[in-house]
Parts: C-alpha cells; structure tokens; sequence
C-alpha cells in the first residue's frame, strides 16, 4: 500500500507540472512513413533505433516516452542512467541497465514485421552518429509502441511531445501514459518489479537536490567576468535544449512559470526559436541570446 501511494503522488505531481506548462505544438505536419523495418536490432534503446524503408534510414526516437538506457558509456549517459536508476527506485544502475536492455529486446519483438512510423522531422536530442528524428510509432498490428512500453513497465511517461496522428493532444497523450504507468507500477510490472517504494522518494528528492546543484554551480559561474577571447572566465551558455528548470531560472527574466513554457516548447532549432514561447519579446530575446545556445 506504501508503494502504491508513493507512485501515486509522484505521477500526480509530474502530471500537475506538465500541464501547468503552455506546450508549443511543432507547426510542420506528421508525414506517415510505411513499411519501415528495423536495421539489425536497431542499434539503439527501446525508444530510440535505427529504421529504413529501402530507401534510406532513419534513427527514430519516440514521442512522449523514455526508456532505460542500455549503456553508460559516456559521462552524459552515466548521468542519465542514474537519474533513472533514482526515479524508478531500483537497486543499481547495473538494474536499470539490464532493464533498458530487456526493452530494447521487446522493441525488437514489437517490431519484428514491417511498421509505420509519422514524423515531422523534428530533431531529436542524443549524441548518436545519426541525427534523430521524433515520431509517434505504430506495429503491424496497429498499436502504439510507446503505449505498448509503458503499459509493460518498460518504459515511463516523460519527454517531448506534440499532437499525435489521431488528432490528440500532448496533453491527453500525456495524462493517458501517466495512467498507463501508474498501472504498471501498482501491477509491479517490468521496470516496476524491482522498484523498492522506500528508495524511491528518497531517491527522487536526491535528484533534485543535485540538479538545484548544479544550477547554482551555472548562476555562479555567469558572474565570471568576461574575456575578449571568450576563453577561461567567459559564462558558459546554457543549452536551451537539456537544461533544467532550475537552470533556465538562473537566466534574467525567466521565472519558474516561463522555464516550464521554455521547457514544453523544446526542441529549438536556434536561440531565435526562443522567440515563439509566450512571454519572450525582442528585448528578452536580446538580453538572452549571449547566455543561452541550442546546439
């Protein structure tokens, strides 16, 4: 019963904070693209893999959901492997390492047969060779691989979003995979099955602390004077792309309320993109374009 209240409160609090923020829908139109088959095993995550249609490739990365990575090779990848290691209080990294791999696996089974894939060609974030691209993904058999995951507890409701190709929103899309794992949870399905209820709010606030962090270590490191060159002394920008809220409120004139906006309208293309969030008018612009990047 412990668990079940636990999960419950952290979902509802993920779901509160999602829908506080004003979501900016992509403007370019989802294309379908079918009979798409994986290459190989797809050379990637449950949520994230390498797909063709005999004529040319593309690295897919889903909409909506955020599966376990399946390596930690890299500082960056080691720092996401912990962060989910703490939200689905497991054991280890090592578990949510084997779980991320066991994802992957299912991926594949799900997309053993040729499949259909919409996507705007939105960029994705990652640091794969091929540029990623965001789309909604649906099986031979017509259902959703990114519902499919959540339902399994393979995956958890997080990431961005748009509209999706039935005409729902991001935000209903959102509210249904956050059922979709609350339901998991309560069930101890996939990921869920090793989660440990005592560690996982523990865990969680141990995230925040550390993001909240290095946010501070960010807003320290702006009142270092700057140098003609930019080298050594120079503030480091801060990527509108990954930072977090508490980073984005660092910046002048952002509160809480347009980190979540800046936040929800991710991914930009540019810095001026900054220009299509509710609240950021030329001058903001202006007075953010030196401290901010999006790579």
């Amino acid at each position: 019963m412990k668990f079940a209240r636990i999960l419950r409160l952290c979902l509802f609090v993920a779901c509160v904070a999602v829908r506080a923020a004003t979501p900016s829908e992509a403007p370019a139109a989802l294309e379908p693209i079918r009979g798409l088959n994986l290459i190989g095993d797809g050379g990637g995550d449950a949520d994230s893999f390498l797909v063709t249609d005999g004529e040319r490739t593309l690295h897919l990365r889903l909409y909506l959901v955020d599966a376990p990575e399946t390596s930690a090779a890299d500082p960056t990848l080691a720092r996401r492997v912990r962060e989910q290691t703490r939200y689905f209080g497991l054991p280890s990294p090592a578990d949510t390492l084997a779980f991320g791999r066991t994802a992957a696996r299912r991926t594949r089974e799900l997309l053993a047969r040729p499949f259909t894939a919409h996507t705007a060609g939105t960029r994705g974030l990652g640091r794969s060779a091929e540029p990623r691209v965001y789309a909604f993904v649906t099986t031979a058999d017509g259902a959703d691989l990114g519902e499919i995951l959540v339902r399994e507890g393979l995956a958890r409701a997080h990431g961005v979003g748009r509209t999706n190709p039935a005409g729902v929103t991001q935000e209903e899309q959102r509210a249904r995979l956050n059922d979709l794992e609350l339901a998991a949870g309560l069930a101890r399905r996939g990921i869920w099955s090793a989660s440990d209820p005592e560690k996982l709010a523990a865990a969680r606030a141990e995230e925040r602390r550390d993001t909240a962090e290095l946010a501070a270590v960010s807003a320290a490191a702006k009142t270092l004077p700057t140098t003609a060159s930019g080298a050594p002394g120079a503030p480091t920008p801060i990527n509108l792309n990954t930072a977090s809220a508490a980073e984005l409120d660092t910046l002048p004139g952002i509160g809480p309320a347009l980190a979540k906006r800046i936040i929800a309208a991710r991914p930009f293309a540019d810095v001026d993109a900054l220009a299509s969030v509710s609240g950021i008018g030329p001058a903001a612009l202006a007075r953010l374009r030196p401290l901010v990047t999006a790579p």
